[in-house]
């Protein structure tokens, strides 16, 4: 009865998603985002099919789905957050231009500001 009773416990543990395992998540490489406006597609996109997955019941087959698209949205929060913080600096030398009336840095400045933050909001 024992044995019988051990080999059920092993099958019922088998049948557990690999995610259930602590020390044995599986890795995915995520979509990746080559621009700042496919990451804000990417971004969008998966933030789309996360909220689809949390109104439902947080089954392991959620929580792995979850896990699986949290790679892309990592990817493309990676490459917005490499992209804002050089749209920052530009625009800091769009302010000091513009406090020197510097018309030329000002102007070039401002349409390399506007190009890149449109992307995000038009």
């Amino acid at each position: 009865m024992r044995k019988q009773t051990l080999a059920l416990l092993t099958c019922a543990a088998l049948t557990f998603p690999v995610t259930s395992f602590a020390g044995e998540v599986e890795h995915y490489e995520g979509k990746e985002s080559a621009n700042l406006k496919e990451a804000v597609e990417n971004f969008s996109e998966y933030n789309e099919k996360l909220e689809k997955i949390l109104e439902g019941e947080l089954t392991p087959e959620a929580m792995n789905e979850i896990h699986q698209l949290t790679y892309t949205l990592e990817n493309a929060l990676g490459k917005i957050n490499e992209q804002f913080d050089g749209l920052a600096e530009t625009l800091e030398e769009i302010h000091l231009a513009s406090e020197s009336a510097d018309t030329e840095a000002v102007a070039s400045n401002g349409e390399s500001y506007l190009e890149t933050s449109r992307t995000v909001i038009e």
